[in-house]
């Protein structure tokens, strides 16, 4: 129960709609014992009417009896249906309070969860398959979600008409209450030991589930790549393994399901045929009735619902707790990105001064060395071009001035100030970023522009359109910006979705922008459209070109040149192709296949 700890929080959020559900309980169980000790009453009234009518044999009182009799067992009859309808309407006030409170703490835990997510940095989700990221916030949600309803709610109705009933057959007599118990403790040895079970068996099919939500996920992201190798027989042999390995870890849990419950309808019985022959015993001896009898029996039988449901409430809390035990990893994972203390205040004005000095970084996840003693400045109204080979540590670069990462060495300021002092939030708001891997949400265009702004109006969508020289791309669809791309923009072109981050970006209106490698899906006659739009956009703003191409950073006032996390060279496009060095090679080659 240590990890279902976590929840406790909630059940105080709620606790005014708890506690009417535990008052409900005990009185809808209130009522749902009393029909046994009527039943008592009338099997004793029966037999003591029986003797009387036939004791009464040919005198006309025998009819007065006969009707008395009947009258009397039509009464209990209507009194045990009251008693019925009245718990029937506690049961139905049960559910409405503890069964609603579970959906409203699901609806605060799954918004708990993904909060949580949206303040984890880069290196989480690089650690984390998507497919096990949904899983916990769905399917385990889900189970817990069951501990907060159905087995709380039948966990108090199980243990409120338990102490009830047993109460009332030791009332009744010790002794045959004593023997009618006596299965109680072997099943509860049983559970102790099916509960480790359960538990293990639990954690292996949520292991499991979250393999197959993951493959699943990623198969389906990655349909163009499987249908143009012709890979779907080979994935569906894929699918076919990991949904055998979640059948049987499935099945396990079932089996022990299945031993379980039968077991308990066998201890069950056991009691019955206890209660018959003790019962028969004591009314020999004059210390009960035949009614008390019947009584018992009603009271055995209505002792195996709390032990079914004993076993399946078992069975959801184990369930449960392997499920929060996965959550409660994901919610004590502490974002490695935060702002110091001693902050500046949270409207941030950035001019767009950058200084990096001496920045070192290696990824924590791989060990892999991205940026080796990497310095450079740039300033307001300045254009700061990068380019190096693949590998070299030119989008990471992108990353820390994003402060997608944290330096681990040398430092990064803004202005003058370390951008691990600034307000996370208020800073990216001043950067325009352009991802290398574009990526648009099944959305229309229009909302797919405007996503970095809370509010936009049309014209100013359409203006970031057009200095993005995508606008005509647009119209010439049947409903022009209201056209719905679909997942990941699938129905758009590669050069059409990079001019659309690019607009994305624009619309902002950012202090810094930061394009990486975000043309190279356009034709050069495109790409001189969009850089010279863009001319007008970064007047009095801080740009920082990454890119392959050396016609996209010619005109770059500064040119640093990465290979393997190093700067090489740096200077002016006239002064690294004077250098003949590696930009050098970089550009006479691009003029090469230009020719060709």
């Amino acid at each position: 129960m240590k990890h279902l700890a976590h929840l406790n929080k909630y059940f105080y959020k709620y606790r005014w709609r708890m506690i009417p559900g535990v008052l409900f309980v005990i009185a809808s169980n209130y009522f749902g014992v009393l029909p046994a000790q009527v039943i008592r009453i009338a099997f004793d009234l029966v037999k003591e009417n029986i003797s009387m009518y036939r004791l009464f044999d040919g005198f006309e009182r025998q009819q007065l009896i006969y009707q008395v009799f009947g009258s009397s067992l039509l009464l209990f009859g209507a009194l045990v249906l009251i008693l019925s309808l009245i718990r029937g309407i506690f049961l139905f006030l049960m559910r409405q309070t503890i069964i609603l409170t579970s959906r409203h703490i699901e609806y605060d835990l799954k918004n708990e969860i993904y909060g949580h997510y949206q303040q984890l940095d880069m290196a989480f989700f690089r650690r984390n398959n998507t497919g096990d990221l949904m899983n916990r916030v769905t399917e385990d949600v889900n189970h817990v979600r069951s501990y907060l309803g159905p087995a709380i709610m039948y966990s108090i109705n199980t243990i409120v008409l338990s102490i009830m009933v047993i109460a009332a057959m030791i009332q009744v007599n010790a002794t045959l209450a004593f023997y009618a118990l006596l299965p109680i403790p072997i099943l509860c040895i049983i559970l102790l030991y099916v509960n480790k079970i359960i538990n293990r068996r639990s954690e292996a099919i949520q292991r499991q589930l979250s393999s197959l939500s993951s493959f699943v996920q990623e198969t389906f992201s990655g349909i163009r790549v499987v249908k143009a190798y012709n890979r779907e027989a080979d994935k569906m042999g894929v699918f076919s393994n990991e949904s055998d390995h979640y059948r049987d870890a499935s099945l396990a849990l079932v089996k022990t399901q299945a031993i379980f419950f039968p077991l308990i309808l066998l201890l069950i019985g056991l009691s019955t045929i206890i209660t018959v022959y003790v019962g028969g015993l004591e009314v020999a001896k004059g210390t009960i009735t035949s009614g008390n009898i019947a009584e018992f029996i009603v009271y055995v039988n209505q002792l195996t619902f709390p032990a079914m449901a004993l076993a399946w409430v078992t069975s959801l809390i184990q369930r449960a707790a392997a499920s929060q035990k996965r959550i409660n990893e994901f919610l004590q994972t502490e974002p490695s990105i935060r702002p110091r203390a001693g902050h500046v205040a949270a409207d941030l004005a950035v001019q767009g001064h950058i200084q990096v000095s001496n920045v070192s970084f290696t990824y924590p996840e791989t060990g892999i060395r991205a940026l080796r003693q990497v310095s450079f400045e740039v300033r307001p109204g300045q254009v700061l071009a990068i380019v190096g080979k693949t590998g070299s540590g030119k989008s990471t670069l992108a990353n820390l001035l994003m402060r997608m990462y944290d330096v681990q060495a040398g430092d990064i300021r803004v202005d003058g100030t370390d951008i691990r002092k600034l307000p996370l939030q208020a800073y990216r708001q001043q950067i325009g970023f352009v991802p290398q891997n574009v990526f648009l949400f099944s959305d229309t265009i229009a909302n797919n522009i405007a996503f970095g702004l809370d509010s936009t109006y049309p014209d100013q969508v359409e203006e970031a359109a057009r200095n993005a020289a995508v606008y005509e791309n647009i119209m010439a669809f049947e409903e022009g910006f209201e056209t719905s791309i679909g997942e990941r923009g699938i129905t758009l072109s590669g050069g059409q979705k990079q001019r659309v981050s690019i607009a994305r970006a624009l619309i902002k209106n950012p202090q810094i922008l930061i394009f990486d490698d975000c043309l190279s899906a356009v034709d050069t006659r495109t790409e001189e459209e969009i850089l010279r739009n863009l001319s007008r956009e970064m007047q009095d703003k801080t740009t920082i070109f990454i890119a392959h191409r050396i016609s996209t950073i010619k005109n770059a006032d500064h040119i640093i040149v990465l290979d393997e996390g190093t700067v090489i060279e740096q200077g002016t496009h006239e002064q690294l192709l004077a250098l003949r060095g590696s930009y050098f090679e970089l550009h006479e080659k691009q003029l090469l296949e230009e020719v060709v």
